[in-house]
């Protein structure tokens, strides 16, 4: 883990992130998801240990993704007009 980066476990990440804890876990790889283990997340040893989040790492994604979905609105909105 590098130290500069902000981890921290699902509630304080969701709160930092502005979403739901089930939104965030729902974003994982392992769950159909774009956010990658090991590097967006990171699983605890244990089943029943916390999972920490790389809060940066995700907060681009989700900027990403959202200019994403605006380029996509965008072009649609030209393609019905025309």
């Amino acid at each position: 883990m590098n130290n500069s980066q902000q981890w921290l476990r699902t509630p304080e990440a969701a709160t930092a992130l502005g979403c739901s804890q089930n939104h965030l876990k729902r974003c994982r790889d392992s769950h159909g998801g774009f956010l990658v283990g090991g590097e967006d997340y990171i699983l605890g040893v244990s089943h029943t240990a916390a999972i920490v989040w790389n809060v940066e790492s995700i907060r681009a994604a989700f900027h990403y993704r959202g200019k994403l979905r605006q380029q996509g609105e965008a072009a649609l909105r030209q393609v019905v007009e025309v």
